[in-house]
């Protein structure tokens, strides 16, 4: 294929006129990629690279039936959806079939951003309150309003980040959390967390305009919130005069398997005020959505405001839309992410038992994290070693991200048509690097053994150089930790850390 420059013009250029604080993936050995399909990603240089983050490609990268369905429609006509066209009301009615019956009212937007803005400005309306409670460590979108509820974001402001009308309440995580998986109730614990902010805001004379949480947190680290915790959380909210936000922009549209939204997995009886989705909505496409009840909605209309947006719900974009379902459904996306996920995880539980870097395994359909550790009974988070794995599986062609509080836990999220295959082949080449590691830093198996006595014939035939050279590694992570992001270098000065959500 050619290209108009080679990769070290294309960075140059970039360097030039895109905005310094705009970041690549391996920025000290960036990567061209010119061409994908399906699970993979090829570069200038026709060098394959098997995606395992790339959430957005949701139904696989280029998939043709999606780029026929956009081509179709662009020949035909695009527009603003102040006109008439079928595309936008089949798309609303199919979407909402995969809902719960009450939320039934759709605004279409451009982006997972441009959502959950959306969704804000719904739940303010709808009681006149302001304040918004947030999950710690989350994010939900670079536009300013977001910033403000992202502590993933504004708390690398400083104190100065956090904006008064915005209430703090702790992950639901039950391997780091507060509550772990010992606890008798872990669900109820968290939930009441958010029952005291709610009273404590009310005393200050605040009141509680919407609680908003990914169904399952992905820049937090994998979390999956303990089951009933969110049913908790929204009686209190409601009781407040709030509503509940589930923010479903990276984990909706199957990826759990079971269900087709991630809220399900807290049990029928929940039902969120207002869904927020995007990213595998288009399939990369610029698309997403916000699905409410007609009851907020028609609240959000009394303010005699008219909501508008030129490119959301274009016959184009809706289009995109219904390929996207319809290819989950024609080729059992869901039932793959069961299928192959619950393989990863069985392939991962294995690596947990034999390396002592793995701390934790968890995640549902193709939503999974590898939270690493240098301690397992401390639970000491292994940073360096997180994103020494992630460089190297790069340079074996596999693309993985690390991401959470500390940056240890190595993310899952790839294009629905992740198959067995592409799962084994990149746990076996976790299960190396791991080794590696383990032998250079003389960490102790799970049985007690000592990795490097277990490795000794294999250490002694390679000499001391792989160990040298890895430790020296490892030590170059640890010293630059604050000019890493998720694989990410920004240059040799020491820096303020920045995290790229993925």
């Amino acid at each position: 294929m050619s290209e108009l420059y080679c990769k070290a013009e294309t960075l140059e250029l970039r360097r030039k006129h895109i905005g310094p604080s705009c970041k690549v993936f391996f920025a000290k050995d960036p990567i061209k990629i010119v061409r994908a399909q399906g699970q993979y990603m090829y570069d200038e240089n026709g060098e394959k690279y098997l995606d395992c983050i790339n959430n957005v490609a949701h139904v696989g990268h280029c998939h043709p039936d999606v780029t026929k369905a956009a081509v179709k429609q662009m020949e035909l006509l695009n527009t603003n959806s102040r006109f008439l066209h079928d595309n936008l009301v089949q798309y609303a009615k199919r979407l909402t079939a995969t809902l719960p019956e009450k939320l039934s009212i759709c605004y279409f937007v451009n982006s997972g951003s441009e959502a959950n803005d959306l969704a804000l400005r719904l739940a303010r309306q709808y009681r006149g309150h302001q304040d918004v409670i947030t999950l710690d460590h989350a994010y939900h979108g670079h536009v300013s309003s977001l910033i403000d509820i992202s502590p993933y974001k504004f708390n690398q402001l400083g104190k100065a980040g956090k904006k008064e009308f915005v209430h703090v309440a702790p992950s639901p995580d039950i391997y780091r959390g507060k509550y772990r998986e010992d606890h008798p109730d872990p669900a109820s614990a968290y939930a009441d967390d958010v029952k005291k902010i709610i009273e404590e805001a009310e005393k200050n004379g605040h009141k509680i305009a919407a609680f908003i949480a990914e169904s399952m947190q992905s820049c937090g680290g994998q979390i999956i919130p303990p089951a009933g915790y969110f049913q908790k959380v929204a009686e209190y909210v409601h009781k407040a005069g709030g509503i509940f936000i589930a923010d479903e922009v990276q984990v909706g549209f199957g990826r759990v398997g079971k269900h087709f939204w991630g809220f399900q997995l807290q049990g029928k009886d929940f039902v969120p005020d207002i869904v927020t989705m995007g990213k595998p909505i288009g399939n990369g496409h610029p698309m997403s959505c916000v699905v409410t009840t007609r009851e907020i909605a028609e609240a959000f209309g009394a303010s005699g405001l008219e909501y508008f947006n030129t490119f959301g719900g274009n016959p184009v974009s809706c289009a995109i839309g219904l390929a996207v379902l319809d290819v989950i459904e024609k080729e059992d996306l869901q039932g793959n992410a069961i299928r192959v996920g619950n393989y990863l995880t069985e392939l991962l539980n294995k690596q947990q038992e034999k390396h002592p870097l793995i701390g934790d395994v968890r995640g549902i359909g193709l939503f999974v994290g590898v939270d690493l550790v240098k301690d397992q009974q401390k639970r000491t988070p292994a940073t360096a070693e997180a994103q020494h794995i992630i460089y190297k599986l790069k340079e074996q062609r596999i693309l993985l991200s690390a991401d959470g509080p500390h940056r240890n836990i190595l993310k899952f999220k790839p294009p629905m048509c992740f198959t067995m295959a592409d799962a084994k082949l990149v746990v076996d080449q976790i299960d190396e690097l791991l080794t590696a590691l383990e032998e250079a830093t003389g960490a102790r198996t799970g049985n007690g053994k000592s990795s490097t006595s277990q490795h000794k014939r294999k250490m002694t035939n390679e000499g001391n150089s792989r160990s040298d050279c890895i430790s020296e590694s490892i030590n170059h992570i640890n010293g630059t930790a604050c000019r890493q992001n998720n694989g990410l270098y920004t240059d040799n000065r020491a820096v303020p850390c920045k995290r790229i959500r993925t």
